[in-house]
């Protein structure tokens, strides 16, 4: 599962920080950081997907944010009987704390 959330991570990470990069145009005097650049990619992805290129940007953060979903809820999924064992654990010692401060409440 390691592994999973390494080669989503990564990608991810490498693709948020060149269109962070190159959108602002700080590109250290690399063509690809280049604001030029962004522009090219975005106007290339435009013709091929016959889409705007505005709105290629928010495309790609959409299918991020549902991959995203799709990958933790698969992850919740396969450790659903852990996670119910720590929420069961959480509300016991929720419920005794709030026992205890009953009993401290009452004192005189």
């Amino acid at each position: 599962m390691r592994w999973i959330l390494i080669f989503w991570a990564l990608p991810i990470t490498v693709l948020g920080t060149w269109y962070g990069l190159s959108y602002h145009d700080m590109n250290f005097g690399y063509l690809i950081l280049s604001r030029q650049m962004n522009e090219f990619v975005f106007q290339l992805y435009g013709q091929i997907l016959g889409l705007p290129p505005e709105d290629i940007p928010v495309l790609v953060l959409r299918a991020v944010i549902l991959d995203s979903v799709l990958l933790f809820s698969i992850l919740a999924f396969r450790r659903r009987k852990q996670i119910a064992a720590w929420w069961r654990s959480r509300q016991k010692s929720g419920s005794e704390a709030l026992a205890m401060d009953d009993n401290l409440s009452s004192a005189p």
